[in-house]
């Protein structure tokens, strides 16, 4: 769109707001689509294949483009139809024209266009919307929420219903827009090093006499290995609590504290948020406390709250940041130190990942202690608790880890989001998928009354969630819909981060008939398949000589998926998984490592037969790793049994195997993290053009 068009879209909103409107009549409206490219003409017949385009001014994720169905089956939920098959959504900073018509040709809108295209033996209407939509997604930038120079903001765009032919025509449209509103000062987001590796920790609400809140976190700090002489107990009227020395106020701290822990009574905290800001003496503060802006009555008073810092932003150095309240707290292994207000007893953390690279953020505490209690191999290096986001967001704090050298995984969990700032976690989470990252997320509020439920916990607004997938799958994220997605797919993206994803051809291996065909039946996922590799027949008499000096050679037939029998020992599995592995057509493998069968050495020790067990030098827990290591493919081990073999999938887990313990959910896993770095691929080989894409 010309400057020229930029220019009278602006005249048009200023002459309706000066006749005191904040819509265009049908002749502004008439003025606005013609500059577009686009006529309109409500009295035009109804097309064979009608589509529905949108922009939307949103509370998260700023201006929206979205498109899909028109007409009336535009009015049918998109519960009805697959995941983008009724309609698509981008934010418009994310994408360009080209990349959003990728996104629009999986709808069924699209399939009916080009169908209706092909068969009146006319043009593809790829040129002519591709063209349409570089022209709405300039209006888009120009007057959206997020741009400081827009001189008001397009709330909404609808076109529908729209009909192609020689020129697009929309028989709807409806325009609407405002004032733009204040947004809130950035946050100094270099400040959360100090946050996560603080040379000196202050508190404040330890209880002399009593275990409280504050008084375990001071133990935690110490049980955690930070040294008692970087602590400081703010208590007047005590010279030291549990050896720590103690003074009695902000105004009695020598120097400055990189962080203060603060863990008194919510009703104190408004008057001491003051006093923080008003003395200087602190880089970062964690907000412990709950119940601010979760009820009626607090919101008001969180909100005030909530300004004040942001205020203090406005400092030459930008003032302390806030994480929280409702806060957990914080456990940081390269800070050493470990503020969460569980006894270290409840919830031990010992290293189960040779190196820790991953990073947990979550506004609820609760999320990631039992994540981390059932799955201690995820074994986060940073897990922070958000709460309220009184101050730090999602956004800020993704953005900090997105540049973070080490990380290479990031878990998160989100009840809402702070006005815009879902759209600066996208950007976000297109930052760490550029720089190598994975970024899983799960979203909380997916039912009315879940929503309701959001609102009470952390005080966040849960917006739409097929909107919210929608756009932060579109960024690079892997979104997940319940909490066992989450911990397979935050696993399995750590376990494979390293691994090289060559394409979509899958190779499958066992001993149980039934995983082998299992694991064939759940290469698909909605908009994404991986399909069974077609062997070479190099690697077929590779196989078959494996088979043949195992005495199974006339029990199996070589193909993929392949059921190798439940005769095969640990050997057989392993030798037959790399042969896979070296084969051109296969990218990964799961392999079925049949617990329960005789000849495999799986037992943490053997009755029957004594010696036969994961200790041999010839099991799969001594074989199976180095295997793992010297090949740069995908290698997935199912280790689908009872309570009798967690030992061995343990042990293959500590060694860095990636292990599941049931072959549909291993294969679903990989399928969907397969698409996750496919799709990164294609990020990179796009990268921008413009600033964020």
């Amino acid at each position: 769109m010309s400057k020229s068009i930029t220019t009278r879209a602006s005249e048009l909103f200023r002459q309706a707001a000066g006749q005191g409107r904040g819509a265009l009549d049908a002749g502004e409206l008439k003025a606005l689509l013609d500059g577009l490219g686009l006529a309109f003409d409500a009295g035009a017949p109804a097309g064979a294949a009608d589509m529905r385009i949108s922009l939307n001014s949103t509370r998260e994720f700023g201006m929206v483009i979205s498109a899909g169905l028109g007409g009336l089956e535009a009015e049918l939920d998109e519960g009805n139809f697959r995941r983008d098959r009724g309609s698509v959504y981008a934010a418009a900073a994310l994408t360009d024209a080209a990349d959003f018509l990728g996104l629009f040709k999986r709808t069924l809108a699209y399939q009916k266009l080009a169908a209706v295209a092909q068969r009146a033996g006319a043009a593809s209407p790829d040129a002519a919307l591709e063209a349409c939509f570089a022209r709405l997604l300039e209006l888009a930038r120009a007057f959206a929420p997020e741009n400081p120079d827009a001189p008001c903001v397009l709330q909404a765009l609808e076109l529908n219903p729209v009909q192609a032919g020689a020129q697009f025509t929309a028989r709807g449209a409806a325009c609407s827009f405002g004032a733009p509103q204040p947004a809130r000062l950035p946050r100094p987001i270099s400040k959360i090093d100090k946050l996560i590796h603080p040379k000196r920790i202050g508190l404040i609400g330890v209880s002399g006499t009593g275990m409280n809140f504050g008084r375990i976190i001071l133990r935690n700090l110490m049980g955690s290995g930070y040294p008692k002489e970087q602590l400081l107990v703010l208590k007047p009227g005590e010279a030291e609590i549990d050896g720590v020395r103690c003074v009695e106020g902000l105004k009695a701290i020598d120097g400055k504290l990189d962080l203060l822990i603060v863990a008194v009574a919510a009703s104190a905290v408004y008057e001491l948020v003051d006093e923080i800001i008003a003395t200087d003496a602190v880089e970062a503060v964690m907000l412990i406390p709950g119940s601010m802006g979760e009820t009626k009555k607090s919101r008001e008073p969180a909100a005030r709250l909530a300004a004040r810092i942001n205020a203090a932003h406005g400092k030459p150095d930008g003032g302390p940041i806030f994480l929280g309240a409702n806060c957990l707290g914080v456990v940081s292994h390269p800070g050493a130190y470990d503020s969460w207000f569980i006894p270290l007893e409840r919830l031990p953390k010992p290293q189960k990942k040779p190196v820790r690279n991953s990073v947990m953020l979550s506004q609820s505490g609760a999320f990631m202690i039992t994540r981390l209690s059932q799955n201690p191999w995820l074994d986060p290096a940073y897990m922070l608790a958000l709460g309220n986001q009184t101050d730090l967001t999602h956004g800020d704090m993704l953005s900090y880890f997105a540049a973070l050298p080490g990380i290479e995984t990031l878990g998160i969990y989100i009840e809402g989001f702070k006005d815009l700032d879902g759209l600066h976690f996208a950007r976000a989470v297109r930052k760490a998928v550029l720089n190598g990252k994975q970024v899983v997320v799960y979203k909380s509020g997916r039912t009315a009354p879940g929503q309701g439920g959001v609102m009470g916990h952390t005080a966040s607004i849960a917006g739409g969630l097929t909107l919210f997938e929608s756009v932060v799958r579109h960024a690079g994220a892997i979104v997940t819909e319940d909490f066992s997605t989450f911990d397979d797919l935050f696993y399995i993206a750590g376990a494979l981060q390293e691994k090289k994803i060559g394409g979509t051809r899958l190779g499958a291996i066992s001993g149980a008939g039934f995983e082998a065909v299992g694991m064939a039946d759940n290469i698909e996922t909605d908009g994404f398949a991986m399909e069974m590799g077609a062997i070479e027949d190099a690697t077929v008499r590779k196989v078959e000589e494996i088979l043949v000096a195992k005495k199974l050679d006339q029990l199996v037939e070589v193909r993929n998926p392949i059921d190798i029998n439940p005769g095969a020992d640990d050997e057989a599995h392993l030798d037959i998984s790399e042969a896979f592995l070296q084969d051109p057509n296969i990218d990964a493998v799961v392999v079925g490592l049949d617990p329960t069968a005789p000849s495999v050495r799986a037992l943490e020790s053997s009755k029957l037969r004594p010696g036969h067990d994961i200790n041999d030098p010839k099991s799969t827990v001594h074989l199976m790793p180095p295997m793992v290591e010297r090949n740069d493919k995908p290698l997935i081990g199912i280790v689908d049994g009872g309570t009798l073999y967690d030992t061995m999938a343990a042990r293959l887990m500590d060694q860095g195997v990636c292990v599941f313990r049931n072959c549909a959910r291993g294969t679903r896993a990989l399928v969907r993290y397969a698409q996750a770095r496919l799709y990164a691929d294609y990020l990179k080989d796009r990268r921008p053009g413009g600033t964020d894409f």
